[in-house]
């Protein structure tokens, strides 16, 4: 459990902050000189001290984020599983149970949402944004428009969304949502290609400025997916290269780094290699690359999961948490931290508060992963079981 001098001391932005019910704020073009000989453009968005704030307070002790985004199409599958249609009234009773966990804010500073869900209310009438906010935690929203194949490529993917961002990132800031996801993915089996990976680390840059103009802390995610036999080793080499791309794009397109966020996939060998890695080999490839590559201006890592058993998710990050790092390191996690309290429940209204529980416990271990202090005991078998899935797709 996070200490209470630690939560009190995380910082807290009021729900005032968020809703102003103000015109948007038109974004400034500021030059240093009227006629700067280099040509370049120095950029001010008049959200920059708010970027900044919004950024601190998800990257705050023993805080990390739920990533709740699931598309409609993705969240059937999860329902499916435990044997619920794909409605809307159940895809809301579930949200409302996430959302609602009692005491969630100490171990989660921001959450993720699905468009539906940012708009959407509790079973009981309760804007969902407004029980975030209640709760001290970041209401974020997913902008992307979902995976395409990339043309000229080695079967590999691009991620559209761009057309029409800057308009609905508007739309979303007024709904309350103060930061943005962006996930786009590099295969190691399909290459991957030059072209994939420019086209990633492009989209991302523009995605970031897009979304920081219209009040949105970016966070910029170039998965690179498990799949493979390939060692660990390869996958430290692929990574280096696209955080080299995609920190260059980003200052090609003016992105200001303290406004950011990160979600990057850990260094661990393919899912089918046979050599697996240690928490302690992980750590140490994996904050090898982050010294290599991202700047200590980056207010927070926030890691995704990508696959890995809920218990090993938390290790990883433990790990890693054993020394100082420039940056905070922490999780924003979906299935590793919704697994157990989904199958808890299994769409039964007297489950409801057994699977809070669950969704806490995990909370609770991740908080204790971010500051270095979980150990792993009394966890049950069913926090120990992998999740990959070969092909897996959103």
């Amino acid at each position: 459990m996070a200490s209470a001098s630690l939560l009190k001391t995380s910082p807290v932005i009021n729900k005032t902050d968020f809703i102003k019910g103000q015109p948007l704020r038109q974004v400034s073009v500021v030059r240093c000189h009227p006629s700067p000989p280099s040509g370049i453009t120095v950029r001010a968005s008049s959200y920059a001290d708010e970027l900044v704030k919004t950024a601190k307070t998800i990257a705050s002790p023993g805080r990390g984020i739920l990533a709740m985004d699931e598309s409609n199409a993705t969240c059937g599958k999860r329902l499916d599983s435990i044997g619920l249609d794909n409605t809307e009234a159940n895809r809301q009773a579930y949200r409302t149970l996430l959302v609602s966990a009692p005491g969630l804010g100490k171990y989660i500073s921001g959450a993720i949402l699905f468009e539906e869900t940012l708009y959407q209310s509790t079973v009981d009438g309760k804007k969902i944004v407004d029980v975030l906010l209640g709760q001290n935690i970041v209401p974020g929203i997913k902008v992307d428009k979902g995976l395409v194949p990339l043309a000229g490529s080695n079967n590999e993917s691009w991620c559209q969304g761009l057309d029409g961002l800057a308009s609905r990132s508007a739309a979303y800031y007024q709904q309350g949502a103060r930061f943005a996801k962006w996930r786009t993915v590099v295969s190691i089996p399909n290459g991957p290609s030059a072209l994939a990976v420019k086209e990633a680390a492009w989209g991302l840059a523009r995605y970031a400025a897009i979304s920081q103009d219209n009040g949105l802390v970016p966070i910029v995610e170039p998965e690179i997916l498990l799949d493979g036999e390939h060692n660990i080793d390869r996958t430290f080499e692929v990574a280096q290269k696209v955080w080299a791309e995609v920190f260059f794009y980003l200052a090609e397109n003016n992105v200001m780094f303290e406004g950011i966020l990160l979600k990057p996939s850990m260094v661990t060998p393919g899912a089918e290699c046979k050599e697996r890695a240690t928490p302690a080999q992980v750590a140490d490839y994996t904050l090898k690359l982050l010294h290599r590559r991202i700047p200590p201006a980056v207010p927070g890592i926030m890691f995704l999961s990508g696959g890995q058993s809920e218990v090993e998710a938390t290790l990883n990050l433990n790990a890693m948490n054993q020394s100082l790092n420039p940056w905070h390191v922490s999780f924003s996690y979906a299935r590793a931290l919704q697994n157990t309290c989904l199958k808890t429940w299994g769409g039964r209204p007297e489950n409801v508060q057994a699977a809070q529980e669950a969704l806490l416990t995990r909370a609770s271990a991740n908080s204790l992963a971010q500051l270095g202090k979980y150990t792993g005991e009394g966890e049950s078998e069913e926090a120990k079981k992998g999740m990959f899935v070969k092909g897996y797709t959103y």
